[in-house]
């Protein structure tokens, strides 16, 4: 058999043969000890040679007999290699372009994206405050709408009609009043008054009331303040609440007896 029989040993290792040339070649395999070796050997590396086709086949068959077509060959497998190495790395590069792009602008969107929504980030630079303090609500007389603190005792004066609610809250330095009178007609000028319990008095509050007074007909809202004094709960006998006229002279309105 020619030289040329022996070449067919990688075209048959790659199934590029047509069917003619695979009988003719199989034919020639069993009686040829030196293509079986061969064809051994080759078989570890078909994987690698499965993208060599017909064409380039005969090519290399052709070089066997033509060295000047050898060499160009070579050359052309040469220059083939670079450009493939040189398209990997344009490939590679291109590659780190897009995933630095993501890093550096998409990967926010990519993570934006896959965050639950409704979840919106704030700024970094935010400054961070208390919360404001509720407003002021009422619940009832009192001041505000928060629970106010002391022993609470409701008094109406069957005599003028005023009604008075007094909180009053034992403290280190004395005792805090906190009161609100309602049904309180003006103009007038009121003030509130500690009686003790040897019979003395002071003054710790005192405020103008408007014509249209407090708790009325005219205002409903109910007059609202707290005052403090240095006598001790256990001292005081009561609380008044008293009117004075341009004269100075004093009238009681409402009084409040301590427990």
């Amino acid at each position: 058999m020619s030289r040329a029989d022996h070449m067919d040993v990688a075209a048959y290792a790659l199934g590029v043969l047509d069917e003619h040339d695979t009988e003719r070649f199989e034919e020639h395999l069993a009686t040829c000890w030196a293509c079986a070796a061969e064809l051994e050997t080759m078989v570890p590396v078909v994987g690698l040679l499965s993208g060599i086709d017909g064409e380039t086949m005969t090519v290399l068959e052709q070089t066997q007999t033509d060295p000047a077509l050898l060499d160009r060959t070579l050359v052309a497998v040469r220059a083939h290699r670079r450009k493939t190495r040189f398209r990997q790395v344009l490939a590679t590069a291109a590659a780190v372009a897009v995933f630095g792009g993501l890093t550096g602008v998409g990967f926010a969107n990519i993570v934006e994206d896959s965050a639950p929504r409704g979840v919106l980030a704030e700024p970094s630079n935010t400054v961070l405050t208390s919360p404001p303090a509720p407003g002021p609500t009422r619940s009832g007389p009192g001041i505000g709408g928060t629970p106010i603190e002391g022993e609470q005792t409701s008094v109406t004066d069957p005599s003028t009609g005023v009604e008075a609610t007094f909180w009053v809250a034992r403290k280190d330095f004395g005792t805090r009043v906190t009161f609100a009178l309602g049904k309180l007609p003006g103009p007038r000028t009121c003030r509130l008054v500690v009686v003790r319990n040897n019979n003395t008095s002071e003054i710790i509050s005192t405020w103008s009331v408007p014509r249209s007074g407090y708790g009325t007909n005219t205002n409903s809202i109910p007059l609202e303040l707290a005052a403090a004094t240095s006598t001790s709960a256990d001292q005081i006998k009561h609380l008044q609440v008293q009117s004075v006229d341009v004269n100075g002279v004093a009238s009681p309105l409402v009084t409040v007896p301590m427990k």
